[in-house]
């Protein structure tokens, strides 16, 4: 049996976790929420350590993606269950590095904890929502380590630093004078706080161009409902109207923002044409399409450009759908899903590859009594949904030569929570590990701008509101061709904590074999 004390320390563990993240918004609770937790794992036994941890996970992940209940309260129960088993794992590691000295736990404890966000990320088809890392969104200073890590540096220094917190009241409870740990994790975050105040004190240089977002906030029923069509397109049309006034070099609505087949429905499409010759701009929409391929029809959820002359430049297919929503899965294994789904599952099938679109930009150029007009091909990636959680896709576009990123999206399904804010941590992270500007345009919200150093910088608001509501922003960015180190090499500081996870993990279980 767990002792009740246990489990009360692994609750104030997942509490402290909760209050972190949107919408509290307290990351600094981070640095010390894992200390319970620790506490409570002191001399367990492995399968112990497991369910005391997989409690605190559990609650977390409970407290921070609630909002699927909107779609499914058993598949919210379902998928926490699923991800509070990383925070098992992490428990059972910790029992299986109690052999150790502090100093080697100081800094395999906290890789651990990144081998196995990461394997959350990716394991499955991944689900890296709600990485601790991503609890800094709004610490600029240490989150800008992301152009060498990723979300996983920041996510090392949080646990390290509880870590070294943990080591020291445990000293001090045995009467030991060693601040060994604390010394040493404090020099690392002064040497991640410099590196953070050099890199936001660097100014981006290059092209400038004016792009306007537009937030319809169309209610998730009446989305597809043919009834709305024509209230959609009236709104669509007086918003886009009004953001052309601030003359934006390119306008983008959310994901499938038109209530149809764009390509193959006439209304629909000289709908679109129409506006973008009344505009005099470029605009992005969101839309499903589908096509012919042996005989089979394809259906993707897609993103069109259309230039200004009406015709469409290129689009990009969603690569990584959403499981149980957009597609089912190994279908064979889990034919019955769609039979007790709330609502219809998708039959989408994923893109390939990793599409840049691109634009012409017009600009003056005054030289002695002459004025020349330049055209210039302006270049940017777009992610649909979710897929600016996978730093993959986004470090795809970027090496693709992407001049900005995209991500249209539609955070409706989830009602007045705090999902779209969640969301858009993710979007931070992507901006400051390619050091490119990321721009978001929602249905519902959080439609926003954000700078090379993460910082949101406008969004589309009204009345101190920013979900829920229609209006559009537009804002001036500057183009930037930074290559960092994280948009050339990934993952490594992932890989190195898994190889040492891994590594020394081996190796107490060939001693516990050889016992």
């Amino acid at each position: 049996m767990l002792r009740k004390i246990a489990i009360l320390l692994a609750e104030i563990s997942a509490l402290l976790l909760v209050l972190s993240f949107p919408g509290f918004n307290l990351w600094i609770l981070a640095w010390f929420a894992f200390i319970p937790l620790f506490f409570a794992l002191e001399n367990q036994k492995p399968h112990s350590a497991f369910l005391i941890s997989y409690i605190t996970g559990f609650i977390f992940f409970l407290g921070t993606i609630y909002w699927l209940i909107h779609v499914s309260l058993p598949g919210m129960i379902m998928v926490a269950a699923y991800l509070a088993l990383y925070f098992g794992f992490f428990g059972l590691a910790i029992t299986y590095y109690q052999l150790l000295t502090t100093n080697y736990k100081l800094f395999l404890i906290p890789a651990a904890w990144v081998a196995l966000e990461w394997a959350r990320s990716y394991v499955f088809t991944g689900f890296g929502w709600s990485l601790l890392g991503y609890s800094q969104s709004s610490n600029l200073p240490i989150i800008q380590i992301a152009d060498v890590s990723g979300p996983y540096g920041v996510s090392f220094l949080i646990v390290m630093f509880n870590t070294a917190v943990f080591f020291t009241i445990k000293n001090i409870r045995n009467k030991k004078r060693s601040l060994t740990p604390l010394a040493m994790t404090a020099i690392l975050i002064i040497a991640v706080l410099g590196y953070g105040l050099l890199r936001l004190n660097n100014v981006f240089t290059g092209e400038k161009i004016k792009v306007s977002v537009v937030q319809g906030n169309i209610p998730q029923d009446q989305k597809w409902d043919e009834r709305f069509v024509t209230k959609i397109i009236e709104k669509y049309t007086a918003l886009t109207v009004s953001s052309a006034a601030e003359k934006p070099d390119l306008i983008i609505w959310p994901e499938t923002s038109v209530p149809g087949f764009v390509e193959d429905q006439k209304i629909l499409l000289e709908w679109v044409r129409g506006l973008t010759r009344i505009t005099d701009a470029p605009l992005l929409v969101g839309a499903p399409r589908y096509e012919y391929v042996n005989g089979r029809e394809l259906y993707y959820n897609s993103a069109f450009l259309f230039l200004k002359d009406g015709s469409i430049a290129s689009h990009y297919d969603k690569m990584h759908l959403v499981p149980f929503g957009e597609y089912v899965p190994l279908q064979k294994l889990f034919f019955f899903v769609q039979r007790f789904a709330p609502r219809p599952i998708g039959d989408f099938v994923g893109g390939k590859e990793f599409t840049i679109l691109r634009f012409p930009v017009e600009r003056s150029v005054r030289e002695a009594d002459h004025n020349w007009k330049l055209m210039k091909k302006v270049s940017f990636g777009c992610l649909i949904c979710f897929e600016d959680i996978f730093p993959r896709l986004a470090r795809g576009m970027v090496k693709n030569n992407a001049g900005f990123l995209v991500n249209i999206t539609n955070d409706a399904w989830f009602g007045r929570s705090s999902a779209a804010y969640q969301h858009a941590q993710a979007s931070v992270f992507r901006a400051v590990e390619n050091r490119i500007n990321v721009i978001r345009a929602a249905n519902t919200g959080l439609s926003c701008f954000i700078d090379q150093k993460g910082r949101v910088v406008s969004k589309v608001s009204a009345d101190g509101r920013d979900l829920f509501i229609d209006g559009f922003k537009a804002h001036e960015i500057v183009l930037s061709r930074t290559r960092t180190l994280y948009t050339v090499y990934g993952d490594v500081f992932a890989y190195i904590c898994i190889f040492f996870t891994v590594f020394y993990l081996s190796r107490y279980i060939r001693r516990r074999g050889h016992k």
